[in-house]
């Protein structure tokens, strides 16, 4: 008799869950909630497109911090810019929550390789979108951060224990191999796959090209960063791990530097627009 009562306990509880786990994926593909999660790709361009334009002013001799801090605290400081802070915010959380919901629900049709693949490729970009929701987040309510500096302090840390210096190499080797990743995508142009269609004509043409500039530049400025997480760990100088900022200044550092952080600076502004345009034709 307890044995049944148990088991009936259980079976609902599975039900329930069941059930639950249905409303959560019908939410997260209701149709306000998918155009909040693509807002989340328009949030991200304009990102993308200001840290463009502050790489490209240091290419010039100015000054700024190229990395999400520095742009989210750019846009903090223009006419209506909490407002479009919080708006940010949200696009980006709704993403976040969308891209976690495919890691559950997602590629139910496919083989467990592809599954798995999925589910890596989709929960790793929630984490990405959910840490840009968290920086626009902080700076919506009246608050700061410093990415360069939180990198070098966690930099820091690691690198103080064995452990830490192998976790920091294989982020460095990571993000070479991200990088390296995303020029491939760039050059052979297999983003597309992403996309339900293109715009006609010669826009169409122009968004190819925003994605093929884009993926490269973004490309470049991942590889070296994983290069100096590399070096600063092997150096054991965590001065060096300064985030994307001290990669795309490692940039100007080089012969003809400034010529080449400008190039990768056009590209991310390439990119901005591209994931701007991405927004509308983002496959979900």
């Amino acid at each position: 008799m307890e044995f049944h009562t148990a088991g009936g306990a259980m079976g609902e509880v599975g039900r329930q869950a069941t059930r639950a786990a249905n409303a959560a994926d019908d939410a997260t593909d209701s149709r306000g909630f998918l155009l909040a999660a693509r807002a989340g790709y328009v949030a991200a361009g304009l990102l993308h497109v200001v840290i463009g334009v502050i790489a490209l002013r240091i290419a010039s001799g100015g000054t700024g911090s190229a990395d999400q801090s520095g742009a989210v605290a750019a846009l903090a400081g223009r006419p209506g810019g909490n407002v479009l802070l919080w708006a940010c915010f949200l696009g980006c959380a709704a993403l976040a929550v969308f891209l976690l919901s495919e890691v559950f629900f997602g590629a139910t049709q496919r083989s467990d390789r592809e599954r798995l693949k999925h589910r890596l490729k989709t929960g790793g970009q929630a984490v990405v979108y959910g840490a840009i929701a968290a920086v626009f987040g902080t700076y919506a309510l009246g608050g700061s951060s410093d990415s360069s500096q939180s990198t070098q302090s966690l930099s820091a840390r690691l690198m103080a224990h064995p452990a830490g210096m192998v976790l920091l190499i294989a982020v460095g080797l990571g993000l070479v191999v991200a990088g390296a990743f995303f020029v491939h995508r760039g050059v052979t142009r297999s983003f597309r796959e992403n996309l339900t269609s293109l715009p006609p004509g010669t826009a169409g043409r122009a968004v190819l090209w925003l994605g093929t500039a884009g993926y490269a530049a973004k490309g470049a400025a991942l590889a070296v960063l994983g290069v100096l997480f590399v070096v600063a760990t092997v150096q054991h100088d965590p001065e060096r791990s300064t985030g994307l900022d001290g990669a795309l200044k490692t940039l100007q550092e080089q012969p003809f530097g400034a010529w080449i952080l400008g190039a990768v600076a056009l590209g991310l502004i390439c990119y901005g627009l591209f994931m701007v345009v991405r927004a509308k034709y983002q496959r979900m």
